[in-house]
């Protein structure tokens, strides 16, 4: 009985083990699709420093080329898509226009470059500009903030032809004389820009009007690019910039396995953690929610970093350890209970055993009251050996065997009863005149 009750209580703890496994996040993905902005700029050489993070723990990080944050956002939004990372630049959405995407926190500055074909800077003349100009592509941020700067100093739109092109494109056409000027936003580490920033014949303007635009933009930052950061030798640039930019984001779509994320984290510490021309060390990831919130994972990454298993065991093994932690608590959950009925019921079931003997023994007692020990007394002899009989072949454990005992003691009792009341019938009784009645 006992062997029955234990494999059904087993077989109820496998069913919620099961029933756990669905309820808890699986195993991390094997591969991870991350969108990159478009090749050659700041987007897609920091993704190739994630992807050598990951891949040293196992994971592929499939890098898909685009025109930039308005591409990547609307890939991250789509679930279809398949991209669950990208980078973003900052004042592109809000948490009700992305509602399945969080962020993991800032990664690094992205200035706005005014890259123009001639030697005498001077940010008046951006307002005043007149020529062919790149603005970005279409899908790209540069394209999004870019109109809205130029828009902010009142530039005329019919002294200008915009252009269609990427940043890297964009550059090498200014540099080939094709255009009059481009704006891109893009990291300094970008080889694009660092080109551009020492290339005989073009300026670096500064942004006009930079601590407005900031107060009227909570999403930009005011930057300088100090004089000569570029090449000292040449003297590159050769005065003080003046520049504005956002910060870029790490956004994960918010059903991407937390394993993943902290990968991602240590990615992100990794690639932008050392200082820079705009950050000092450390800075970067930072805990800013610029247009989306944190999510969970990054604000546990923030207050103690890695989790202890991720930092002591190879990321696979931990993984398991952890789902398996994760398991054990609903399993417990399941079993305790489970077994405390199992072994409740067990008790129940052989208390009740016995308590039926006890039952036939008090019938026994109540058929004797009732006909006396002269005609019932052989008969519930009878009954009593039988009922002894059954008591010592009754397979029950250890803790219940005082209880057969104190049975057989009561039914020497009522055998002794049947005996002392039987002799006392058969006793004759002496009369006054000495006559046996």
């Amino acid at each position: 009985m006992r062997r029955l009750l234990v494999a059904a209580a087993v077989m109820l703890a496998v069913g919620g083990l099961f029933v756990a496994v669905a309820l808890i996040d699986p195993l991390p993905p094997r591969t991870v699709v991350m969108a990159t902005g478009a090749e050659g700029g700041a987007y897609a050489a920091a993704a190739r420093r994630y992807q050598g993070v990951l891949a040293r723990n196992g994971v592929h990080l499939e890098l898909r080329a685009t025109n930039g944050s308005v591409d990547n956002l609307k890939l991250l939004n789509d679930p279809r898509s398949g991209v669950s990372v990208a980078f973003v630049q900052g004042g592109l959405t809000s948490a009700t226009d992305s509602t399945d995407v969080v962020s993991l926190g800032t990664v690094f500055y992205e200035p706005i470059w005014i890259f123009e074909r001639g030697t005498r800077p001077s940010e008046a003349r951006f307002n005043r500009f007149r020529g062919r100009i790149a603005i970005g592509e279409a899908g790209s941020g540069t394209r999004a903030l870019a109109t809205e700067l130029l828009a902010s100093i009142g530039q005329d739109s019919s002294q200008i032809e915009t252009v269609e092109m990427s940043n890297t494109d964009a550059g090498e056409a200014l540099l080939r004389g094709d255009l009059d000027m481009v704006v891109m936003v893009s990291g300094w580490e970008a080889p694009i820009v660092r080109r551009l920033l020492v290339a005989p014949g073009i300026t670096t303007l500064s942004v006009p009007r930079p601590d407005a635009q900031v107060a009227l933009r909570p999403y930009l930052t005011k930057l300088i690019l100090p004089r000569g950061v570029a090449e000292l030798v040449s003297d590159r640039p050769p005065t003080d910039v003046q520049l504005i930019g956002t910060k870029a984001s790490l956004l994960v779509r918010k059903d991407l396995h937390r394993a993943i994320q902290y990968l991602l984290l240590e990615a992100a510490s990794e690639t932008h953690g050392a200082p820079g021309i705009f950050n000092r060390a450390d800075q970067f990831p930072a805990a800013e929610t610029v247009d989306l919130p944190l999510s969970e994972v990054a604000r546990q990454y923030q207050r103690s970093g890695v989790p202890w298993l991720q930092r002591n065991l190879p990321f696979w093994l931990a993984s398991l350890a952890a789902q398996g932690l994760l398991l054990l608590v609903p399993l417990i959950g399941v079993a305790y209970p489970l077994f405390r009925l199992v072994s409740a019921l067990y008790d129940w079931i052989m208390r009740r055993r016995i308590s039926h003997l006890y039952g036939q023994l008090k019938l026994l007692e109540v058929e004797l009251e009732a006909r006396g020990v002269d005609k019932a007394g052989p008969e519930v002899s009878a009954k009593l050996d039988e009922l002894e009989e059954r008591g010592n072949h009754m397979n029950v454990p250890e803790a219940f065997t005082h209880m057969l005992y104190t049975l057989r003691m009561h039914i020497e009792i009522v055998r002794k009863r049947i005996a002392s009341e039987g002799t006392a019938e058969r006793v004759p009784v002496r009369s006054a005149n000495g006559i046996h009645n």
